[in-house]
């Protein structure tokens, strides 16, 4: 069973065809990173016109790349949220005209929980009831996960998200756009010798990163930041150190089998290290391709989405704000 998927919720377009929910058959990406980077973060309006210009040709490159018709098809997966309203709108009226004029059905994705199913596509064996640690530019989530499709959410970020806490440090100390990978880049050089503050929410598995943001603000502003590199390994070991921690203990306290780790920031090696090294339970995490934003996620996720019903008519509509429950 081939489905074809298209991702556009943000800053990539992308579209993928996945078999059976694990194997990747094509997995076609254009970013937007290099013209979004001159703003020092991502402008709505910019990345809206860049899907428009970049879909068909992307969904063209993924079929061509799967060796697919669309008579192979069996269905099509989109996401329709959370994400940016402009670029959602242009990836759901695509996968719907296709849709229609190929009389295919449709699946609408919460990006979220394609983000998870990632690691349906690593060659991973996977066994519920799990926990999976999300991580994002726009979301720290802890969802508890019984089954395809039964979720509930154990713990979510109350300010800013751990992706959008490393763009906002990364801008802070000059590192440029995006955030993660530059955090990550300077950190190598530096040590972890300036404190910084962690905010555990005692009783909650909630999460928090705008304070510490805010120390290493009032450090830079206050002269106190002597090396860039230093403060970089800092930092990131702060927002590590609360998701790994908070990550270990859910997973302790609804007895699960494993944990999954999901989301932009997934690729980070020092949170993949930490937490593989600091879980008693198995940890599993797709390869970084899978990590970012991908279309390939999108098809896995839909492929069970299909085969247990869930399609969507053409009304479907995009919710920027969708959370996972």
């Amino acid at each position: 069973m081939k489905i074809l998927g298209i991702e556009t919720s943000c800053d990539e377009t992308a579209a993928a065809v996945v078999e059976d929910g694990t194997r990747i058959l094509s997995n076609q990406i254009a970013s937007q990173v290099e013209i979004h980077a001159r703003y020092g973060g991502i402008v709505p309006e910019v990345a809206s016109r860049q899907h428009i210009l970049s879909i068909i040709p992307i969904i063209e490159q993924a079929m061509a790349e799967a060796e697919v018709t669309w008579r192979d098809l069996a269905g099509i997966a989109v996401t329709i949220g959370p994400g940016l309203a402009g670029s959602l709108l242009v990836g759901v009226n695509v996968a719907k005209v296709v849709a229609l004029a190929r009389g295919l059905p449709i699946t609408g994705v919460n990006h979220l929980e394609g983000h998870i199913y990632a690691n349906w596509l690593a060659d991973h064996n996977i066994d519920f009831p799990l926990v999976c640690l999300i991580v994002s530019g726009g979301h720290s989530d802890l969802v508890l996960m019984r089954g395809h499709g039964d979720y509930v959410v154990l713990g979510r970020t109350r300010d800013d998200a751990a992706g959008e806490a490393f763009d906002k440090a990364a801008r802070i100390l000059g590192l440029g756009y995006p955030g993660g990978p530059a955090i990550e880049q300077a950190a190598r050089a530096g040590t972890a010798s300036i404190q910084l503050p962690r905010a555990w929410l005692k009783g909650s598995s909630d999460f928090s990163f705008s304070g510490v943001k805010t120390a290493l603000l009032r450090l830079v502003d206050g002269g106190k930041v002597s090396s860039v590199a230093d403060a970089a390994a800092s930092f990131q070991e702060a927002v590590i150190d609360v998701l790994v921690a908070k990550a270990v203990a859910v997973a302790k306290e609804h007895r699960v089998k494993q944990i999954l780790l999901a989301g932009g920031v997934a690729s980070n090696e020092l949170l993949r290290d930490w937490l593989v090294k600091n879980s008693p339970l198995p940890v599993l995490v797709p390869e970084p391709v899978l990590c970012t934003d991908n279309a390939a996620m999108i098809a896995a996720c839909g492929y069970y989405r299909l085969q247990a019903g869930k399609t969507d008519g053409l009304d479907l509509d995009v919710v920027p704000s969708l959370k996972m429950t």
